[in-house]
């Protein structure tokens, strides 16, 4: 068993590898797709700006790599940019992304604006930490994690998916924060669980459960 790690130039990677090499998960971190075909879960990390993302996976068939492996349903997990560009457009670039799960990612301005909600004290981007309330029923990644635990969040844009039931978790900031979302074999976290604690080792510990012996975070 082994976790893969896509590597595309779009930054965040070693500390999801100390996080992996903490929990003693073997792993692979490749910027060629080929590589990472025999692997049977995907972390998409990311930080950065989403049409310099997308480039970056087209360049190097990245794209249709993961378009091919969410169709396979194997596992996959997002973070941050990682979680925003597999929906279908950001506003950040205008640009078109991977599409695996339906739904937009808008700046919190557009999103501030249109629900209505006067959040002129808050900063954008928003860094640090926030607690997350669990929704339809949370996720299993989730589990042996208490709901309201805090978790590290840096963005200016946040998800908006197309289908409510999607979201198993929201943080607050100025409007309901999609902070986990899962279809199928595909979740995205908005935060950081590679720098977010224990809670946040707990995450990926679920991910990676199968390669490890003992209990572990």
């Amino acid at each position: 068993m082994m976790t893969g790690i896509v590597d595309y130039n779009a930054g965040n990677i070693r500390s999801v590898e100390r996080a992996l090499a903490f929990l003693k998960a073997p792993y692979v971190l490749s910027r060629n797709p080929r590589d990472l075909e025999g692997c049977d879960r995907l972390l998409f990390p990311g930080v950065g700006e989403a049409k310099y993302a997308m480039e970056q996976l087209r360049a190097t068939g990245f794209d249709s790599f993961l378009k091919d492996w969410a169709k396979s349903g194997k596992p996959l997990v997002g973070i941050c940019l990682g979680s925003q560009i597999i929906f279908e457009h950001s506003e950040e670039g205008d640009v078109d992304c991977l599409g695996l799960i339906p739904g937009t990612i808008r700046h919190f301005s557009s999103v501030w604006r249109d629900s209505g909600k006067s959040a002129e004290l808050l900063k954008v981007p928003a860094i640090g930490w926030s607690d997350l309330t669990y929704r339809n029923g949370g996720s299993p990644l989730l589990d042996g994690v208490p709901e309201h635990s805090d978790f590290y969040f840096v963005h200016s844009y946040i998800i908006q998916p197309a289908e409510p039931s999607v979201v198993k978790a929201t943080a607050d900031y100025g409007c309901d924060v999609p902070a986990c979302v899962s279809k199928g074999s595909v979740t995205a976290f908005q935060f950081h669980p590679e720098k977010s604690g224990r809670a946040g080792l707990r995450i990926l510990r679920n991910f990676v459960r199968d390669d490890l012996g003992g209990d572990g975070v």
